[in-house]
């Protein structure tokens, strides 16, 4: 069989569509909505070959219309968990054999069809079963996703690039295989490029895995899983299922095959998860990889020099987009006395222009939060915020989940930087601002830097290099992504991997050649072309 040295496509970003009124694309996307809410669909757990369903239907709603029912999903228990690890152990051996350029073509292949033929369905589906308007799906699940698939595989072959020196005499080579044993991954419900990212970057090492997404996410996992089957991934090879976390948790995590754990979601569950697979570490073969995304209390600094109109628009829209749903959305701003009363100014003018509503109304900046849950601890929050005399509403406040789960855009002015909502992580619309001294720069960035105990993403607004260069050195531990003159949001694929350290998370860096490095596991190889024939070193001689 002939052989060669495979170069990857070189990948470029996905360009990002407008949806602008009279383009192509909003009517396309319109009238795929209009399909979507008129169906009710029924979505099995995809195990090996076989797609099951259980007769344990759990109803699909969308957040901004929850009386709606968009169709039922059938949730498994540990028999099922149990039937998915078995599916991926098996398929193992023939997946991690085949030549990884046949890997990097099912994952391109599936990259093409969400860029064309599924583009508008898997960005309906994550604008009705996560209530998102339609550039923040756009950009999540058409182009986030895309990237993650094209780049991946060129890191891919970055990786096995990767090849030691040798001297003479010598050939020296390292190999890259998969884990011993199957990944497991658990996805969240905000982003559905990072849960198809998660279960893909290792299958696509030749890994085989278990893949877990949020209850609130099945919908669009749905159709990364149509999108993946369609491309050619063989069976076993990503099993989804839909089961309480516990009860996964309980069968995977005492597996003797268990071999890495691709998690985003809370720094709680997180910790948990971690220590329950400490407890049991020598039930296992090997070291599990360990690699978590998790909370954030994201910060917007302004320096005295900042403009204020740009800072202002930042935390416009690194608040509330996706209702601040995003692990990196800002959640505490430090803003100094000379520019507030001009930065509050072009907030609240703002805000009295954000309309709040469903998706499927492309006006509608602001949609639903996730769930009831979720509804109700944001707004609890808010009284919380209200309550307390060390804190001002200026904007918004109010929420109603009647219809749809919605919280008005908020943003809290405390006199107390280490107030709750300073601190705590609330993954809803809702941001405090801090004025200080314009003077205590410095100072301020220690509070920072000591405020929070996540450390994902972070920005400094400034037209002083100097404050620049001090603000970086100074939370330079504060923030895996730290953005100079943005918002702390929007990292892209190639461009800004993501991750950050301290209670945010391991920092393994989606969409870069290091996530990659973590499911794999080398093995040097040494080849002598001419072996020694006499066990003395000349130093022996007389």
């Amino acid at each position: 069989m002939p052989k060669g040295i495979y170069k990857i496509p070189t990948p470029t970003n996905e360009p990002v569509l407008s949806y602008a009124p009279g383009t192509a694309e909003r009517e396309t996307l319109k009238k795929a909505l209009e399909e979507t809410r008129a169906k009710e669909v029924e979505v099995p757990m995809y195990i090996g070959s076989e797609e099951v369903t259980t007769g344990n239907k759990i109803a699909m709603t969308p957040p901004h219309d929850h009386k709606h029912v968009l169709g039922y999903f059938h949730e498994g228990d540990s028999s099922h968990v149990e039937q998915a690890i078995n599916a991926a152990l098996g398929a193992k051996e023939a997946w991690a054999s085949l030549s990884w350029e046949h890997r990097a073509s099912v994952f391109l292949k599936a990259a093409d069809l969400i860029a064309g033929p599924y583009r508008n369905k898997i960005n309906a589906a994550t604008m009705m079963g996560q209530s998102k308007n339609a550039f923040q799906a756009e950009i999540d699940s058409a182009c986030e996703i895309v990237d993650f698939l094209r780049f991946n595989a060129h890191f891919m072959q970055q990786i096995y690039d990767d090849q030691p020196s040798s001297s003479p005499g010598v050939w020296n080579r390292t190999e890259y295989r998969p884990l011993e044993g199957f990944v497991f991954a658990i996805t969240p419900f905000n982003f559905t490029a990072i849960a198809g990212n998660l279960p893909a970057s290792a299958a696509l090492m030749g890994n085989t895995v278990v893949w877990k997404p949020a209850y609130s996410q099945v919908y669009s996992a749905n159709i990364i899983m149509q999108v993946f089957k369609e491309a050619g991934l063989p069976d076993g090879v990503i099993n989804l299922i839909f089961v309480d976390g516990p009860v996964a948790g309980d069968v995977i995590f005492n597996h003797p095959e268990f071999a890495g754990l691709h998690f985003t979601g809370s720094t709680a569950v997180f910790k948990q998860l971690w220590k329950t697979i400490g407890q049991n570490i020598d039930k296992y073969r090997t070291y599990p990889r360990i690699v978590g995304e998790t909370g954030g209390k994201d910060f917007i600094m302004a320096h005295k020099s900042a403009y204020a109109k740009r800072l202002a628009t930042a935390i416009v829209r690194g608040s509330f987009e996706f209702q601040g749903q995003k692990c990196s959305a800002a959640s505490r701003v430090y803003v100094p006395s000379n520019l507030w009363e001009e930065v509050k100014g072009y907030i609240i003018e703002d805000i009295k222009t954000l309309k709040v509503g469903s998706p499927e109304d492309f006006s509608n900046f602001v949609n639903a939060v996730i769930d009831e849950n979720a509804f109700d601890k944001i707004a609890g929050y808010i009284d919380k915020a209200k309550a307390n005399d060390m804190n001002e509403i200026i904007a918004g406040g109010g929420y109603d989940k009647s219809k749809g789960y919605f919280i008005e855009p908020t943003v809290i002015e405390t006199k107390d930087p280490q107030s709750l909502t300073m601190c705590e992580e609330i993954f809803g619309p809702v941001v405090t601002i801090y004025v200080y001294h314009a003077e205590n720069f410095e100072d301020t960035l220690e509070l920072v830097n000591s405020t929070s105990p996540y450390a994902l993403t972070g920005a400094i607004f400034s037209t002083d290099r100097y404050a620049i260069d001090l603000a970086a050195k100074k939370l330079v531990h504060a923030a895996g992504n730290f953005y100079i003159n943005d918002k702390p949001t929007g990292a892209v694929v190639g461009q800004q991997p993501f991750g950050g350290a301290r209670g945010s998370g391991t920092n393994d860096k989606a969409g870069s050649a290091l996530n990659l490095l973590r499911w794999v596991s080398s093995r040097t190889i040494k080849e002598t072309f001419n072996a020694p024939t006499d066990y003395r070193y000349p130093f022996l001689g007389e």
